[in-house]
């Protein structure tokens, strides 16, 4: 199912016109005048959560625009809109950061359109075209395996990436939740270096270990233009401890592919709503872990700090977070299940405060640069 808003918008000949019918797009017109616009944001499929946006508007070229979402105060993580700042593209390709403002539950976008279109976003958005791309391309490569490990709740495959002959089993996973797109572009770095052969680091790690990557975990959500659940309104980051093959298949495929290897390092990777910092949530905070696991996480914390400077320790979620769907959590299920080391890389829908960007904000590229060091990390941590 796409985001199809057209003809719900309330409109005449010299309004605005606003529309998200295309993959991952998400928003509900109200009312639209010459220069303005009420908006919601729709709910995920099947599930309550709600906060990724993704939509375009025609007629505003050269008009001060004014978007109002008005359902903003009951959105998934309402704290996060406390110094966020939306995105906009004038070709669906290039963003930077809008002016916006949050105030009495509305957030409250300003834009002035230099062209007929204009693309709004939650974050930069990244589609199921490019994701596909980025498999082939990277399927290209010498030595590099691409397979399909199951099939989501609507039936699109579950890309799985393989590459180096080294003995220890690295898995690295992006988008369980969709709308953390960031992850994509992560994935985007991480594969880069890996295929590049005349990179050092990624020649020794695929000498110490046989690295697979899942780019898009929940791609129905991503198709939907979900937040965070899938086609069935499910949060696969709860369901690692014992997925529902029916509503889940997206987890019950990874981990049935992880049975075939073992897992001895998982990075999944995310986007964070609320905290403007790069951070690692890892298994070393369950009360389960092993001094070994948590000396590897230790490892690989110290050695991001030194990789890429937009990465700190001092912030990020308490021993507590996830409650008690903490054991579902994949960093600390796959941990439990194969001892290996389990860790949860966030990234923020803000600026950083760490390595600030006045212009795109956390950015695709961010998100990337940190995508090639996490990899550094991956080899101080297997290679040894």
């Amino acid at each position: 199912m796409l985001c199809n808003a057209l003809g719900k918008t309330k409109r005449n000949a010299m309004s605005l016109d606003i529309d998200c019918a295309f993959e991952g797009g998400n928003i509900e017109p109200v009312t639209a005048a010459a220069d303005s616009a009420d908006l919601n944001i729709r709910k995920d499929s099947n599930g309550n959560w709600y906060q990724w946006f993704y939509f375009r508007v025609r007629g505003g070229a050269g008009r001060n625009l004014t978007l109002r979402i008005l359902n903003a105060g009951q959105s998934s993580y309402a704290e996060g809109w406390a110094d966020y700042r939306a995105r906009v593209s004038a070709d669906n390709a290039a963003w930077r950061l809008a002016d916006t403002r949050y105030a009495d539950g509305v957030l409250e976008i300003s834009h002035r359109a230099e062209t007929d279109e204009t693309w709004f976003a939650f974050f930069a958005p990244y589609g199921m075209d490019r994701h596909r791309h980025l498999v082939e391309r990277a399927a290209a490569h010498p030595g590099v395996t691409a397979r399909s490990i199951g099939r989501s709740v609507d039936g699109r495959d579950i890309a799985c990436l393989s590459l180096g002959q080294g003995p220890r089993q690295v898995w690295l996973l992006g988008r369980q939740h969709s709308g953390e797109t960031m992850a994509s572009w992560w994935m985007e770095g991480a594969l880069a270096r890996l295929t590049d052969q005349a990179d050092p680091v990624a020649a020794r790690l695929l000498k110490a270990a046989r690295v697979h990557l899942v780019p898009t975990v929940n791609v129905d959500g991503a198709a939907r233009g979900n937040l965070r659940g899938n086609a069935a309104g499910v949060d696969l980051n709860r369901q690692w401890h014992g997925p529902d093959p029916e509503t889940a298949p997206e987890v019950a495929a990874v981990l049935a592919a992880m049975d075939e290897t073992g897992v001895d390092l998982c990075l999944d990777v995310h986007g964070d709503e609320t905290i403007p910092h790069v951070f690692i949530d890892g298994c070393d905070a369950d009360p389960a872990a092993t001094t070994t696991q948590i000396a590897g996480v230790q490892a690989f914390k110290a050695a991001l700090l030194k990789a890429n400077p937009a990465f700190q320790t001092k912030v990020g979620y308490p021993v507590t977070y996830g409650g008690d769907g903490a054991p579902g959590m994949c960093c600390r299920a796959v941990a439990r299940r194969y001892g290996g080391i389990g860790m949860t890389l966030e990234m923020p829908f803000k600026d950083s405060l760490d390595a600030p960007d006045p212009v795109e904000g956390w950015s695709p590229k961010a998100s990337a640069a940190m995508g090639r060091s996490c990899l550094e990390a991956v080899l101080a941590t297997v290679g040894s």
